[in-house]
């Protein structure tokens, strides 16, 4: 039976957080060396406020590339007023410059991506690419590799990547929800949606997941709900529950 198979991008099917995170440490270094000598500027404290203000914007406003650089500024500002220690726009600015960099790094893809879209293809299914973010830097990344060939046209950037989003993707769209999946890494914004929405699940385990990702899932399914580690399960065990 054909399926709907609507991927994730960032973290699904190629990498993102660790680029994220090299950057954080980048950020947390020029931290501790600007504020080294105050006993309540700890590694731990950097950490938790840069990624409590980048939480916060994100959850009102979405996926806005400012947010990340803007999270070091105000961390840094945080700190400079919590010391007395006096701000410098040549630190700020190199600190904003350092947060925009991760948006410039090579689209590396997970382990066996194309394996994976080339299997469902060639097996008769519609494959959809929903990825949140700015319309600019995600076609970067969905042209360096070319992944047109898989999603044709069916590709939606959102800034706000919700239920709310989901749902607007699903009743414009021609989609039969018994046999829609929806497959990524977030299960505040791939998984919980998708089981709101009544279609099918596949969420992808990460390593290290970023806080924003992780809630608690108190719905329902009314179709399958699976996890996985490894893109190149994704085919098999559609299949499975298809044909079960």
């Amino acid at each position: 039976m054909k399926q709907q198979i609507m991927f994730d991008l960032d973290d699904t099917l190629i990498h993102c957080n660790k680029y994220f995170y090299l950057v954080i440490d980048q950020f947390i270094t020029a931290m501790t060396g600007w504020f080294g000598g105050h006993n309540s500027v700890t590694v731990q404290a950097i950490r938790d406020k840069q990624m409590e203000i980048d939480i916060a914007a994100v959850a009102v406003f979405g996926f806005k590339s400012e947010h990340f650089p803007q999270s070091f500024v105000d961390t840094y500002i945080h700190f400079s007023h919590l010391t007395g220690r006096k701000r410098s726009i040549a630190e700020e600015n190199l600190l904003w410059k350092m947060g925009l960099a991760v948006y410039e790094h090579d689209v590396e893809p997970y382990p066996n991506m194309e394996h994976t879209l080339y299997s469902l293809a060639e097996a008769g299914h519609e494959l959809h690419l929903y990825t949140g973010g700015e319309l600019p830097i995600q076609r970067r990344k969905i042209e360096s590799l070319n992944l047109q060939q898989y999603f044709d046209s069916r590709i939606y950037i959102r800034q706000l990547k919700n239920s709310d989003a989901l749902e607007n993707i699903l009743s414009t769209g021609i989609f039969d929800r018994s046999s829609t999946w929806m497959v990524g890494n977030s299960i505040r914004t791939d998984v919980v949606p998708a089981l709101t929405a009544g279609i099918h699940a596949i969420h992808m385990r990460a390593i290290t997941e970023w806080e924003y990702n992780v809630i608690g899932i108190d719905i329902e399914p009314k179709g399958a709900f699976l996890t996985l580690d490894h893109l190149k399960d994704v085919p098999d065990a559609i299949h499975q529950y298809v044909n079960r």
